[in-house]
């Protein structure tokens, strides 16, 4: 394991979620409401740990592995449904007892987010996002252009292998989330499947895959929990995104036009892992005490 993942695990601790050991860290002094990180798949919250550490001088900054994901727990029965995922938010925060704070996500975990902003709007949420940040994910799945991997995916059963993927097979998908216009940084890919493969996780992709058809059969919503939002919401978004194309901030941006976009022109899928500094400095630029 490389020392970038070494000492990313060093810095967190684990909070018991019912049966589960979830992978939590805590950066920052006391201060504003914290900033609470929801990764994307098949990340986890390392992907966030340079942009959190440039944050973390402002304010609290929170992140955590969601089930199945990173340093936390990686049952093979689980669901990985996107509803539970939330609801593992949900959980973490009331534990550490946080009832405001400002939220930043990436790919799936755009969709936890909106879901998460579903129940605030219907006042069913157990705290206060006061604002949120959405980097790259297929918000719109109906836009998405997922890649020969998730299709791949898509047609194996919804159950974990029996086997787990090669690090050949899992670097060659990963690959496909970059471009030549945004190639992976030095390491990057390197450390995504070191912690893909924690724990038996290179088991679990097919199964945790499936949220692409949740995704689709809750799309009105989750559209709803972003439109209807009344907090300032940014979308800091990769223009060479092979997958959650620049239409999809485009569409939200006419469905909510108060809604402020900021496209990274030489930036794709991977905001945090390519240009940390940049998006750092966005978020920062947004965020109010």
């Amino acid at each position: 394991m490389n020392e970038s993942v070494l000492q990313w695990g060093r810095r967190g601790r684990y909070l018991s979620v019912g049966p589960h050991q979830i992978f939590v860290v805590e950066m920052g002094a006391s201060g504003p409401p914290p900033l609470v990180v929801v990764h994307g798949f098949p990340g986890s919250s390392h992907d966030f740990a340079a942009v959190a550490q440039q944050l973390s001088h402002q304010r609290p900054v929170v992140l955590l592995d969601l089930l199945g994901f990173g340093f936390s727990d990686k049952p093979r029965t689980a669901r990985y449904s996107l509803f539970e995922q939330a609801d593992l938010v949900e959980a973490v925060l009331s534990q550490l007892g946080i009832d405001r704070c400002a939220v930043l996500a990436h790919d799936m975990g755009d969709t936890v987010v909106a879901e998460l902003l579903y129940r605030h709007n219907t006042g069913e949420l157990g705290f206060t996002p006061e604002q949120v940040i959405l980097t790259n994910g297929s918000i719109f799945i109906d836009l998405a252009q997922l890649t020969l991997g998730q299709r791949a995916m898509l047609r194996l059963p919804a159950a974990a292998l029996p086997f787990p993927l090669p690090a050949r097979i899992l670097s060659r998908a990963l690959e496909q989330s970059f471009t030549p216009a945004a190639p992976p940084p030095p390491d990057a890919i390197e450390s995504l499947i070191e912690l893909i493969q924690l724990r038996g996780g290179a088991c679990l992709l097919p199964r945790q895959n499936r949220y692409i058809l949740e995704r689709r059969e809750h799309q009105s919503r989750w559209t709803a929990g972003l439109v209807d939002y009344t907090g300032p919401l940014l979308l800091v978004w990769g223009a060479h995104d092979p997958i959650a194309i620049t239409a999809m901030p485009e569409r939200l941006q006419q469905l909510r036009p108060k809604t402020r976009v900021v496209i990274l022109a030489d930036i794709g899928h991977w905001p945090s892992l390519e240009a940390p500094q940049v998006l750092a400095d966005h978020i920062s630029e947004h965020l109010h005490p």
